[in-house]
């Protein structure tokens, strides 16, 4: 099989069940974002050269969460291949608050806002957790284009997402020796 159709050169794209539409439709942005997310996770886990490390694990279990995500964004319910994906539930939910609570429990306790960086591990687990946010609105916008083109569980997984990718970036610089840095004004 080529890696090339010719097919998407009208700047339309296959739907997984079935239609055509701009490659610029909520939807494709939706699962595109999904994409540049894992993309960014990716790059973070490339940072630890410890593969048995719990951070690259984690990472490696929310690359298999985007890619279930993109397939629940790309597979409009209802449709023919509705069966084929895995939709996500509030179970994939717990399971992220779950590593949140893990990760978090050894970091310093928040008084204000923090600079993303320190170390290029943190950076990069910062620069995913933007990726999270731009996924989560393309998410947004999806869902009020179509009320059921978005699960409440798929928002919420998005959400906590973001908020684990934080907590693993404050515990990578934690387990490195560097703080946090805070936020000043001006």
């Amino acid at each position: 099989m080529r890696l090339y159709t010719g097919t998407g050169d009208d700047g339309t794209t296959g739907l997984f069940g079935g239609g055509r539409v701009p490659k610029d439709h909520p939807r494709v942005r939706a699962y595109g974002d999904a994409d540049a997310l894992n993309a960014h996770i990716g790059l973070a886990a490339a940072a630890i050269t410890d593969d048995t490390d719990a951070l690259h694990d984690t990472l490696l279990d929310l690359q298999r969460g985007c890619l279930d995500l993109g397939a629940d964004l790309a597979t409009e319910p209802g449709g023919p291949h509705e069966g084929k994906v895995e939709r996500l539930t509030e179970a994939h939910v717990s399971l992220l608050e779950g590593r949140i609570d893990e990760f978090d429990e050894a970091n310093a306790p928040l008084t204000g806002f923090i600079l993303p960086g320190g170390t290029e591990l943190a950076a990069r687990l910062h620069l995913a957790r933007t990726a999270a946010r731009t996924c989560e609105r393309s998410m947004i916008t999806l869902r009020g284009q179509s009320l059921d083109g978005v699960s409440d569980a798929a928002l919420k997984w998005i959400n906590r997402c973001s908020d684990l990718l934080f907590a693993m970036a404050r515990a990578a610089n934690r387990l490195a020796g560097r703080p946090d840095v805070p936020w000043q004004q001006g």
